[in-house]
Formats: C-alpha cells, structure tokens, sequence
C-alpha cells in the first residue's frame, strides 16, 4: 500500500512531467515555420504515387503531410468552412481535363492569391486545364500539343539512338537561395515540353533553362517551317513568386520528379566525363524546398524608434530631432530562425516622397540600426522598409509618425545666423542718433 510520502513524490514527479512537455510544446511553437506542413497531391493515375516515390518520400522526410488524391475525385475541396484545408498543392496531372469536387481553375488561383505555394508538372499530354493555370501564373508552353523539347547537340548519351528528346541540361539559375549552398554538378535530365516566361510578369524567373541549340517540336515530324521557341528562350523549369510571396515552381517535365530520372546515372553527349547519378535529385530537392518556404522566407520584428539617448517611442518628433530606428531580420533555415545578414537593408523616411533614405547598418546576428537628423520639414511621416531581392519574401512595412515644427518657446534667443541682421538693425540705429545728434548741434 502507497504511503502519503510515496503518493507526494509521485504527484511532483508528474507535475515536473507535464511542465517539462509543456517547455517542450512552447519551445516548438517557438521554433513554429513560416507555413504549415500540410500538403495536397493531385495525380492523374496513383501509379504515379509509386513512380515517383523518392520525390515524396523526401518531402514526407521533411515534416509535410502529404494527402494523395485522384485529380477528378468527386469529393475534391480546398477549403471548408471558409478555411483553406492545406498549405500547399503538387500538382502531378498533366492530362486531366477537369478537377473533381469543386475544385476548378479559379480554385487553384484563389487558393496561390491566399497566399499559398503549388509545384505543377506537365508533359507532351498537358490538358488545357493546365496550360490555363501555367499561363496565369505568368508561363507559357508552347501552342503545339504534340510539341518537345529537342536538342541534337546537349542530349543525354543514353538517348543517342533516339530523338534526342532526353536532355542533359546544366544551364541553372545562379542562386544560392533557390538551388541551395551546394553546386549541382551533374547535369539534370529533362524529357518534356518547354514553355516561355510572360515578358510582361517579371515575378517569373528560368530556373533551368535549354541551350541555345534547342528547339521545340513534334519529334515525330519533319520540320515544315521554323520552330517558334528556339534556344535559351526555351524554359525548362520556372518560378513564380508572388507579390503575396506565394510560391509556384512550373516544370515542363513529369519525368524530371520520376524514381527514373532521379536514380539515373548521366553522360552530356560530347563529353567524357559521366555521372552515377543524374542532378535531378538534388535539383527537385532544393527546388521544392525554396517553394515551400523552407528557405529564403524573412522576417521583421522588434520595429522600434527614438530619440538618441532615450528608450521611450515618443509620440512625435521634432524637427532636427536626433533619431535612432532599428529592425530585426531573420530567416527561416527549415529548423529555425536564422539572423539575416545583408548590407543592403535601407530605411526611408517618407512623406509624399523620401527626405531620408539610408542605408542601415547590422550587428551580423539579425539587429539592424541607423540614425539620422529629422528633416526641417514637418508633417506627417512614415519609417518605410521596402526590401526586395532575388529568391527571398519581400519585406515591407511602414510606421507612421508626425514630425512638429518648434514652439514659440523653444526657439533659440539669438539665432547665429541672424548675426548680420542684428548688426545691421543697431548700425542703423546708431547712425540714426549720430546723424541726429549733428543735424540738431552743429552750427
């Protein structure tokens, strides 16, 4: 039978249980990423659930929640109630003429303007479903159904007797944030369609693009006339960011995510050197970890403003105020918030149009400062921070403070650069009494 000191210890044994697992919970929602972990798979045929399995093992390895579904499931929603069910889409059914449930095209994009990410794959079978989500998304394959990618001089040696529409591309985007830190040095096999970036949507970026020996056309045909998308124009893979940094990666190429093609040992016709594995992997990996905010996605906190020397936000300044501003900046690494370190960070202070615009300085752990003298101009101003570059979330955020001219009181007594007028008022006054002084005595 327990006694009352065995039942004292065993109750604090299980408080010290439960304030450790809620420690636990706290310091993970601390630690809680930019998007949620749940993720839709659309599939055309779930053979391809198999097919393609390395792809979604390594997203399944990386925390999401994948929901495979048939592309025309009766019972196909995004959202419920209002509320949007997952946190992003794949979308691997290239030949589906419609969506089932009610899910249809302006599904898709209402669901990429609230803010969430998609990775749509197509090939030579791409319905006009999916060209009309491409084409929305500021990408344009190429009119011709039965058209390919062809390219006679960069195929994959593998491909030789073929129609040199297995192609072993290394023209990559320069980006570490996208592509990760890591070189890709094989080059990535794609068998597919090409398309081309909307020259007038410049959220589109060439991720993988053809070389300039490409061409797109039906590979089953002589050619009749020239090829309307020739060259580096041709896109193999492209990204869109939006401007509510929503992410969506369009590839040309199912293949290009295939078990195949990722396991695939590679040769570039032309060259001696060969690979045990073709970049596919590593490509797909960084690729898909960029569209899904696992890396390149920042943050501000702690917006703070105030007189130098003091801690306090006032409520408004003064011109000529000294004043200090500062931000915190950082990213998301895929475990945790990194501090972002940049030197091209800058602060405007705005009314109509920017009186201040500086660069701010950083301690290297995320801490961004300035300080500067308020223009002598008053009205109402806004701390604006508008920060674009390449493959990261834009920032943009604004705090709004109005800026009062002196007091009648607070003027100085003798103003400095008022010197010569004071001169010039007592040198006339004196020579006033001097001129009257003679004028009245002299005889």
């Amino acid at each position: 039978m327990a006694t009352p000191r065995h039942l004292v210890l065993l109750l604090l044994a299980l408080a010290a249980a439960f304030t450790l697992a809620a420690a636990a919970d706290a310091a993970a929602a601390a630690e809680e990423g930019p998007r949620g972990r749940r993720l839709l798979v659309l599939l055309d045929d779930l053979a391809v659930r198999s097919s393609h399995s390395a792809f979604f093992g390594s997203l399944q390895a990386r925390g999401f929640d994948l929901d495979f579904r048939l592309a025309d499931d009766p019972k196909l929603s995004l959202h419920r109630y209002g509320q949007y069910l997952y946190d992003g889409l794949v979308l691997f059914a290239p030949s589906t003429p419609r969506f089932g449930g009610s899910v249809d095209q302006n599904a898709v994009l209402e669901f990429i303007d609230a803010g969430h990410d998609m990775i749509l794959a197509a090939d030579s079978s791409a319905s006009d479903l999916i060209r009309g989500i491409a084409t929305e998304c500021g990408v344009d394959f190429d009119e011709d159904p039965e058209a390919m990618v062809i390219d006679h001089i960069n195929y994959a040696v593998t491909d030789v007797d073929g129609d040199h529409t297995l192609i072993a591309s290394d023209d990559l985007i320069q980006s570490d944030v996208i592509l990760g830190s890591k070189k890709i040095e094989a080059p990535v096999l794609f068998r597919g369609i090409g398309h081309t970036a909307n020259p007038s949507n410049s959220l589109v970026l060439k991720v993988l693009s053809a070389s300039p020996s490409a061409y797109s056309a039906n590979p089953k045909t002589k050619l009749a006339s020239p090829p309307s998308l020739t060259g580096s124009a041709i896109s193999l893979v492209s990204v869109m960011q939006a401007r509510n940094n929503a992410r969506v990666l369009v590839s040309g190429s199912l293949d290009l995510f295939s078990n195949r093609f990722l396991k695939s040992g590679v040769q570039k016709a032309g060259n001696k050197k060969s690979h045990e594995r073709a970049g596919n992997e590593q490509f797909v990996t960084e690729t898909s970890k960029w569209v899904f905010h696992e890396r390149g996605h920042l943050k501000a906190v702690n917006v703070k403003h105030h007189k130098v020397g003091e801690t306090n936000e006032p409520g408004m300044y003064r011109i000529n105020d000294d004043l200090e501003y500062s931000v915190e900046i950082y990213e998301w690494s895929g475990t945790s918030w990194k501090p972002y370190v940049a030197d091209d960070v800058q602060l405007q202070f705005f009314m109509m149009s920017p009186y201040v615009l500086k660069t701010m300085s950083t301690d290297k752990k995320g801490l961004y400062s300035i300080s500067f003298k308020v223009p002598d101009v008053y009205g109402v101003f806004q701390f604006k921070v508008e920060y674009q570059r390449l493959g990261y979330t834009g920032l943009s955020f604004t705090k709004q403070i109005p800026v009062r001219p002196y007091r009648h009181n607070e003027y100085e007594r003798f103003i400095t650069s008022a010197y010569p007028y004071y001169t010039a008022s007592f040198s006339s006054m004196g020579a006033f009494f001097i001129f009257s002084f003679v004028y009245l005595y002299h005889k």
